[in-house]
């Protein structure tokens, strides 16, 4: 009966010890089959059949294709892309080749995404990293609060990866303009541990964390389980370093807004050019106005030192971003030098795999009918290969009064796209006694191609590409700390550091106060 009995007892005690490991090893793999229904198995025929009409339609729609690259550099890399395919792949794999190819492009509005029912699929999951983490001085630096990790932890590795080869692995999803990498260095950490996560290592059921805490040389490991999406999301609203940060991001404060932080120094905040669609909006009037109020007020109460924060703009539209620009120079400029399309607008390249202008929905007939409408006014001559901007569109701007003849101190960072970095590029050029402190935007000083977005959806795969088809040569003189390929270079190139971190300050804000104040 003893021998029954301990027995038994032995046997309840593996079973104990062994259940939960079996479980979640059972979790995931029924997590990872069930992904296979929507992650599906594509021939090589279907692959190269994508692959071939990805290429034409950049060929005959893409405007800035070879801008950076050159024809036998892009031959090289989908050469290498059709080697590829040669044996079947899934979507995710696929999808993965394309990121490089779009990346490869340099162009930061170049965007590609993965077929809506794999991502439908892994939003539903309980396979989120739960914490938020942070760039800083080249490292992955915990960000979460109320954790079992400490705040400002460094993060050794994640899942047996260390963690200089996963900031790397994400350097695709992240294009830039031209050569540039400052955001894809912090993007690869701030961006890349919620979907993109799943879509480059899979689903998990729990994180292995090596790190090592704030004032330790002792590396520590903790399993950490997976969160759903929306508990990630909470998560990262309380995050450490939202105290600072939430006060530069767009989607929480106001696109414009100005202040007094001493009596010789002002701050213009220009978080977004997107807030109106063009002059024919009330708004414009609106915003306007306030530019108007901003620059009498500096001009009445003698400002010496104005500071304009432009970090994490994304960009925008005209003529938003051209405003503030005209008290700040005594020279007259233009949106751009030359803009051009490379088809006619009559004929739109690949119609039956157009989707749309938005990857969130597909244009039905009679907003395509009128969307041909609106690229014709704009590029309304076709000639050899190239349809030409309309110069209406491409108005001379004045400077105004009162002009600001004092020290302008630009602050930007790795964020900083599109028509904010074109906005940086004219300050850049034109404004007087700037001085751009921060770290390398993300978009270009001399070109860029924007303005309008084409989607095409991929008939095997339904990855959908999206590309602006805009080649915009900027109005922005040659300068010799500019070279081709990069964006805005600042003055002093300025990151948040991790003493910053913990004290709740605007490292890159600081700096520029200390500057004035020398």
């Amino acid at each position: 009966m003893k021998f029954n009995s301990f027995r038994l007892a032995l046997t309840g005690l593996f079973l104990l010890l062994f259940s939960f490991p079996v479980k979640a090893q059972n979790k995931e793999k029924v997590m990872q089959d069930s992904l296979l229904l929507y992650n599906k198995l594509l021939s090589p025929k279907q692959l190269n059949r994508d692959l071939r009409l990805l290429l034409d339609i950049r060929r005959k729609a893409n405007s800035g294709l070879l801008r950076y690259r050159s024809e036998k550099q892009l031959d090289s890399l989908y050469n290498w892309a059709f080697d590829e395919v040669r044996k079947p792949l899934r979507i995710i794999d696929f999808y993965k080749i394309m990121l490089q190819l779009a990346d490869f492009e340099g162009s930061v509005h170049n965007y590609t995404e993965v077929d809506s029912g794999v991502l439908s699929f892994l939003k539903r999951q309980k396979s989120f990293f739960p914490y938020p983490l942070i760039y800083i001085d080249g490292q992955i630096i915990f960000d979460g609060q109320d954790a079992p990790v400490p705040v400002g932890s460094r993060i050794m590795s994640v899942n047996g990866i260390s963690a200089v080869n996963l900031m790397q692995s994400f350097y695709k999803y992240y294009p830039a303009d031209g050569f540039t990498v400052t955001k894809k260095r912090s993007a690869s950490v701030d961006r890349s541990f919620g979907l993109n996560y799943l879509l480059e290592y899979g689903l998990s059921d729990t994180y292995q964390v090596e790190y090592i805490p704030p004032n330790n040389n002792a590396t520590k490991k903790i399993t950490l389980p997976a969160v759903s999406l929306d508990q990630r999301t909470e998560n990262v609203k309380k995050r450490y370093s939202a105290g600072v940060n939430d006060l530069i991001d767009y989607k929480t404060q106001e696109p414009y807004s100005f202040k007094m932080v001493r009596p010789s120094v002002a701050v213009l905040n220009l978080r977004w050019f997107g807030m109106v669609t063009g002059e024919e909006d009330p708004g414009f009037k609106v915003y306007v106005r306030f530019l108007d109020r901003v620059f009498n007020e500096i001009h009445n109460k003698n400002v010496t030192n104005l500071i304009i924060d432009i970090r994490n703009n994304p960009g925008g539209s005209d003529p938003t971003f051209e405003q503030p620009v005209r008290y700040l120079t005594d020279h007259s400029f233009k949106e751009n030098i030359r803009a051009n399309i490379i088809f006619d607008p009559d004929s739109l390249p690949y119609e039956e795999y157009f989707w749309g202008v938005s990857t969130s929905a597909p244009m039905d007939s009679i907003s395509l009918r009128m969307g041909k409408r609106f690229l014709k006014e704009r590029f309304p001559v076709h000639s050899r290969g190239v349809s030409y901007q309309n110069q209406k569109y491409n108005p001379v701007y004045d400077p105004k009064s009162p002009a600001f003849n004092g020290n302008i101190y630009l602050l930007v960072n790795e964020n900083v796209a599109s028509a904010a970095s074109h906005f940086a590029s004219l300050v850049k050029a034109y404004a007087k006694n700037v001085t751009v402190v921060g770290v390398e935007t993300v978009g270009g000083y001399y070109v860029h191609n924007g303005h309008s977005p084409l989607v095409y959806e991929l008939p095997e795969s339904k990855i959908k590409t999206q590309f602006s088809i805009v080649y915009v040569l900027q109005d922005a003189p040659e300068k010799p700390d500019q070279p081709e390929g990069r964006g805005i270079i600042p003055d002093y190139e300025v990151w948040p550091t991790l003493p910053d971190f913990f004290l709740h300050r605007d490292t890159q804000l600081e700096f520029v106060l200390g500057l004035i104040a020398e």
